[in-house]
């Protein structure tokens, strides 16, 4: 199959068939990805959810663009992209045109609290299965609790500072053990 079709249809598919955000997105990609199409290794494609987070966009999207990057250029990344957000925009349009008509009923704000209770599942289905792969030894995981204190007491400090940091902390690290040995 051509693969600016392959990667249109898969992430359409991710796009599709994920509710709740970019987030809840994140173990249906490393599925895809890395376990169906082997497009990437899964530190690779946890490298792009850290630099997806840090730049401007949803999490999925930009992680979408940069493996269609990877696996056909300027134009795969074009096609993953239009891939994963076309199910949503499509979605988006028709509930937006029907939704303020059924806003009223009791019924639509029960189905909205089913839906959120099943997106944090997704998000910490999500959580975890990073967790696994990122938390390798006990600077990883010394990293990841100082950024969730930092997260947690100081909720005005911008992501992109936090992982900037555990980015440092990481090359300090690192580089200290090289010279220790």
């Amino acid at each position: 199959m051509n693969i600016f079709l392959d990667l249109f249809l898969t992430f359409m598919r991710i796009g599709a068939f994920t509710f709740g955000g970019g987030y809840a997105m994140l173990s249906l990609i490393q599925k895809e990805v890395v376990d169906n199409k082997k497009w990437a290794s899964e530190e690779e494609v946890l490298d792009y959810y850290a630099v997806a987070q840090c730049t401007p966009g949803v999490i999925a999207v930009n992680t979408a663009t940069f493996i269609g990057r990877k696996m056909g250029g300027i134009l795969g990344a074009i096609a993953a992209t239009l891939g994963v957000i076309l199910p949503s925009l499509v979605i988006i349009i028709l509930i937006a045109s029907v939704l303020t008509a059924f806003m009223e009923y009791e019924i639509v704000a029960h189905i909205f609290g089913g839906i959120r209770a099943c997106v944090a599942v997704l998000i910490i289905n999500a959580v975890i299965t990073m967790g696994k792969k990122a938390l390798i030894d006990k600077l990883c995981i010394a990293i990841m609790i100082v950024s969730l204190v930092i997260s947690v007491v100081f909720p005005s400090v911008s992501p992109i500072f936090i992982v900037l940091g555990a980015a440092v902390l990481g090359i300090f690290a690192r580089g200290r053990k090289e010279i220790e040995k």
